[in-house]
């Protein structure tokens, strides 16, 4: 079902929109009832459906944290309020957050970060303002992990094309929907030429197609500083998925921390809107939670669906309640005067109608264009073998290592080229003194390029495999007259 134009359901001659509603664990029931109630009194349209998932799912035995009847919902509305879900330990595995996001295809996570009155902060009157655009389903949290010995593991960082494109045309249309001027493209390109590079190429192929948009590339670690030096100066700012989190997490703690933070989490077919803080299972059930992150994802949902009036009375009248300080939960009340959630969320539907002396944001709506169904594929014009590498387990030092391979590489069409360990080419060796472990990455290069190089690799790795345990292994190939894999360090 299209979020975009299928949402929308008669309920009693009245038109609403649909929502699955889900309490969460620990404190998540209690901000939930309380937005609820303050979206029922600025007269949103909401028709809630309530779902389950999160730790006690997980107690049935229900191992993604989300039961079907869940899932059913999410496909039938198409939208989602959220409260925060606890990853039990012990049981369960996956967390049921990044199983919702990645069933439904969320690709982009939405942060805005916005100064908030009357939240004093080292940062206050900086007028920080900014979004941060996470890709939410690729990179280092696809989860893909090996142990290559009993003391190495690897994780797969899995960067695509269409991945990388579908989040940057995302980062740009909020740009433009949120009547904003500059995109940062935040990557660790220099380091990561392929994963993190691919996101940078395709910001620069694109953006010509946004002229009203100021774009940027910033290394990663230099925007994490520049978010600490000078945060005024981001207004957009989109990253892969790890870095993405990382920074997304920095810009919270500027503007009084997770407490306050929304967000979104953006798809083709569902979007979903929660509070990034945890479940705070520690204060559950008396009355002390902060409903202020998911009210202000709840005022993102508002504007997902269109209703940017009651956003904005609901968005005005929470700035009211903070500027004036008057029952502000125990969190970010001045020390002694803090009150329950109850008496917070009546304070927050008091306000309703009022306005403060900080201005919404002229919002318009977000347009995404759907991606087609299928496999993206990308054929290449050429393709040549040039090798191999092979990541082998052993405890000989890289000479004698080097001596057995070039044995066993005989008559099999590939000589050895290279050896090394953890990034560094440890065998033709080199000056410096490198830590050894015992997974080694052994480099094979054909005696010359091939289109199929398949009876040559089964040989080598037949004779590979007679003297030594291999892990995995990994064409060398290259991609229209391009290379598709990078040097060691200190390799020629």
């Amino acid at each position: 079902m299209d979020a975009k134009t299928s949402r929308y359901n008669a309920v009693n001659g009245t038109t609403k929109t649909k929502v699955t509603a889900i309490p969460g664990d620990g404190i998540g029931p209690e901000v939930v009832r309380a937005v609820q109630r303050i979206l029922a009194a600025a007269g949103a349209q909401i028709d809630w459906e309530e779902a389950e998932a999160g730790a006690e799912v997980f107690k049935r035995g229900i191992a993604s944290g989300a039961p079907q009847e869940t899932l059913d919902s999410i496909a039938r509305n198409g939208i989602v309020l959220k409260g925060p879900l606890e990853t039990p330990v012990g049981y369960g595995e996956k967390s049921a957050n990044v199983t919702l996001r990645k069933f439904f295809e969320l690709y982009g996570n939405i942060r805005p970060v916005r100064e908030l009155p009357g939240i004093r902060t080292p940062f206050s009157g900086r007028g920080i303002d900014m979004v941060i655009v996470r890709e939410n389903v690729e990179d280092l949290y696809t989860g893909i992990e090996h142990m290559q010995t009993a003391g190495a593991a690897q994780c797969l960082k899995l960067i695509t094309e269409p991945g990388s494109e579908r989040i940057l045309r995302l980062a740009a249309a909020l740009t433009l929907a949120e009547g904003r001027h500059k995109l940062t493209c935040a990557t660790k390109a220099n380091i990561m030429k392929f994963t993190e590079g691919m996101m940078k190429r395709v910001f620069e192929r694109i953006m010509p197609d946004y002229p009203a948009i100021e774009p940027s590339h910033m290394i990663i670690d230099n925007c994490a500083h520049q978010m600490v030096i000078a945060p005024e100066q981001f207004d957009v700012v989109v990253a892969t998925n790890m870095n993405g989190d990382i920074i997304s997490d920095l810009a919270a703690g500027l503007v009084g921390g997770l407490g306050v933070a929304p967000s979104s989490n953006i798809g083709d077919h569902a979007a979903m809107f929660e509070a990034v803080h945890g479940s705070a299972p520690q204060i559950a059930g008396k009355d002390l939670a902060n409903p202020t992150a998911l009210l202000l994802s709840a005022v993102m949902m508002l504007r997902h669906i269109g209703d940017f009036a009651a956003a904005e009375k609901v968005e005005q009248a929470l700035l009211v309640t903070l500027e004036e300080g008057k029952n502000l939960t125990g969190d970010i009340a001045p020390k002694g005067t803090g009150v329950g959630t109850t008496a917070y969320t009546d304070q927050v539907i008091a306000n309703l109608g009022r306005t403060s002396g900080y201005a919404s944001r002229d919002y318009k709506a977000l347009t995404l264009a759907e991606w087609p169904k299928g496999v993206w594929h990308r054929a290449p014009t050429e393709r040549l073998v040039m090798g191999l590498d092979v990541f082998i387990e052993s405890g000989a030092l890289p000479a004698e290592l080097a001596a057995s391979l070039q044995a066993a590489a005989e008559g099999t069409g590939f000589g050895l080229k290279m050896i090394e360990n953890r990034g560094v080419q440890v065998w033709p060796a080199l000056s410096g003194q490198p830590f050894l472990v015992d997974l080694f990455r052994c480099r094979f290069l054909l005696d010359g390029p091939a289109d199929s190089a398949e009876p040559a690799i089964a040989k080598l790795m037949a004779a590979i495999g007679a003297k030594h345990h291999w892990m995995h292994v990994e064409k060398l190939q290259r991609f229209d007259g391009k290379d598709g894999y990078t040097k060691a360090q200190g390799e020629n």
